[in-house]
């Protein structure tokens, strides 16, 4: 069965505050390509990709795109079909862009800023990583987290923590020492960007994982695995407030979904669900899943039809649920135990039905 993985892309333009009237160009050469070829350029929103421009080489695979310049650094990417190249833009940078159609986002090389070659060597790296050893990954790790001390309050910095490999986190915020690393990252953003719009995501991130961190040890011993439930307070289709924490306290097994209705793939995706809570719903499967549509009429719409709980959140990408879970990008999925506990973040689609079988 081919793997599933589904990553919600927001097909609409973006505006941005432009810093006096400047622009930041983007070059490439990606040898095999043509006219016909057909690429996007994406900047990063708070886990939604959102569209920039369209990118259409001539027929020798060059292109030149030229934006107004975001107010605070941005991590943007080439997009072909399923394969991106990442890279930073800060002010009026002028990246430029190697690579060929054969091994678009494996080959390719980016000249023009430090940040963009350093962002190239973390993703370069992060593509051998799957399957190293665990003292191979806390060796990298260790060179990681000397990069980001250096500037912590860079773009790199950000993406760094940020980044998975495979289906885990590289820097994960449950965990005590790499949540330092993500602390001093909050706190460089907090003291030298407060305007930046990722520094209130940082922050949250930080004081709520602090907080776990204290319920979770006693004596400087780690009691669980588990983390207590990050409650959310939100309003279902029909109006009514739905708390995470009185589902939860039910004693079933939640589902927690944050989701994009309006997105092309949100009908596949809630029959997988569907599929899920018809097999289990009577051992006490719950799903409390979390819309974030710009239209709530559309949302509603939707949601009237589907037989689990559904809450709308007015505040979209600046949402403090998504910074507290520590969302980046939808669909996201975790699970609550019996006992009301997040214990599992569900990264792969296709393991979804393995990994409730473990708590039903």
């Amino acid at each position: 069965m081919k793997k599933i993985r589904i990553y919600f892309l927001a097909l609409i333009a973006v505006l941005f505050a432009a810093c006096g009237g400047n622009s930041f160009k983007v070059t490439g050469h990606i040898e095999g390509a043509n006219d016909s070829t057909q690429m996007v350029l994406e900047v990063a929103n708070n886990g939604l990709w959102l569209i920039a421009d369209s990118v259409t080489p001539d027929e020798n695979g060059k292109f030149a795109v030229s934006l107004p310049a975001p107010a605070h650094a941005e991590i943007y990417r080439l997009r072909y079909m399923d394969k991106a190249i990442c890279f930073p833009i800060d002010s009026i940078d002028n990246i430029a862009i190697k690579s060929n159609m054969e091994t678009f986002a494996t080959g390719y090389s980016l000249s023009g800023s430090t940040h963009a070659e350093d962002m190239m060597k973390v993703d370069k790296k992060a593509m051998y990583m799957h399957g190293a050893s665990e003292e191979d990954m806390k060796a990298w790790k260790r060179e990681l987290s000397e990069q980001i001390l250096m500037e912590p309050s860079s773009i790199v910095a950000y993406y760094i923590i940020n980044k998975y490999i495979g289906d885990e986190p590289l820097f994960n915020p449950y965990n005590k020492e790499d949540m330092k690393i993500i602390g001093a990252v909050a706190n460089a953003y907090n003291t030298f960007k407060s305007s930046d719009p990722r520094t209130d995501y940082l922050v949250a991130l930080a004081m709520n994982s602090r907080k776990l961190h204290e319920v979770n040890v006693k004596q400087d011993t780690v009691v669980v695995d588990e983390v207590p439930l990050i409650d959310i307070e939100l309003q279902d289709n029909n109006g009514a407030v739905q708390k995470l924490s009185d589902v939860a306290a039910q004693g079933k097994v939640v589902l927690v979904n944050f989701t994009v209705y309006s997105d092309e793939l949100s009908p596949a995706f809630n029959k997988i669900l569907a599929d899920e809570y018809g097999k289990y719903k009577s051992r006490g499967l719950e799903i409390y899943q979390i819309a974030y549509d710009t239209d709530e009429f559309q949302w509603r719409q939707a949601a009237k039809n589907l037989p689990w709980i559904t809450v709308y959140d007015e505040n979209g990408v600046n949402s403090k649920y998504l910074a507290l879970y520590n969302v980046g990008g939808f669909p996201a999925l975790f699970v609550l135990n019996r006992k009301g506990e997040l214990v599992e973040r569900v990264i792969d689609i296709e393991k979804l039905s393995s990994t409730l079988a473990k708590y039903m």
